[in-house]
């Protein structure tokens, strides 16, 4: 499993975090800092900017387009080639993993739940993780990885083939619960909702018998920004600090 690498971002220290075991029971829990255990995202026009069921190649990384990863960090690979199509990572998205890398955000993880249309366009997809940077060196499917046990796949619920399907309420997160342990009211999750609004059904469907609650949704229409990240930290927070003060 990859682990952060030594340096900095925007002063930050970054230094490496072991990893959490993922767990397979049911009985789930939830946590009461100010960041969720798990944040969760959508990937075609929310995570990056395409929609991988509109491609037909796989990423060739000898096509990648390097360039600046953001002030401070340096430069990487910033746009993935699928045929003569870029693919390139949202700046919430980035911000998100950059941050998550540097470590900013104490007790949190990442996992993915994306209903990519066909086998190819999860194939796209993930041909896409494997070759797009966080930082420099470091792709986003490494970054993905960092905190699970080494081989785990449990946080990456991407396509709609059986046992997925286009419900996200009813598959993704049922499972994404399941593989990781992490109760639905401690998840923060982001979707554009172009295609349907899977964050009202998720936000309403998939609900702790203990709390009440399902996870904070934010819908990212124009693919996650800066400001729509920093909105979802911040409603978590809130509605955490809500719920500690009135229990």
């Amino acid at each position: 499993m990859p682990s952060p690498r030594a340096g900095h971002r925007d002063g930050v220290n970054v230094t490496p975090r072991a990893a959490a075991p993922a767990r397979s029971d049911d009985d789930s829990t939830t946590t009461s800092g100010p960041y969720p255990a798990l944040a969760v995202f959508d990937l075609d026009a929310c995570f990056w900017d395409e929609e991988m069921y509109t491609l037909r190649e796989l990423v060739d990384p000898s096509k990648s387009v390097r360039g600046s990863l953001g002030q401070g960090i340096g430069e990487g690979v910033v746009a993935a080639s699928s045929g003569g199509t870029m693919i390139r990572i949202n700046p919430g998205a980035l911000r998100a993993l950059q941050g998550y890398y540097a470590g900013e955000y104490p007790g949190m993880r990442i996992a993915a739940a994306s209903s990519a249309d066909t086998p190819l366009a999860v194939r796209i997809g993930r041909s896409a993780l494997d070759v797009l940077e966080i930082v420099p060196g470091v792709t986003a499917r490494e970054v993905f990885a960092i905190g699970w046990p080494e081989g785990f796949e449990g946080n990456m619920q991407i396509g709609r083939t059986p046992p997925l399907s286009a419900n996200k309420a009813a598959t993704h997160f049922p499972i994404l619960r399941r593989e990781t342990g992490v109760a639905y009211s401690d998840m923060l999750f982001f979707d554009d909702c172009n295609w349907g609004d899977h964050c009202a059904a998720v936000a309403t469907k998939c609900v702790d018998e203990r709390t009440g609650l399902g996870p904070v949704t934010v819908r990212t229409p124009r693919g996650l920004r800066v400001e729509e990240w920093d909105r979802g930290l911040r409603l978590f927070a809130q509605r955490s600090l809500a719920a500690s003060v009135g229990g």
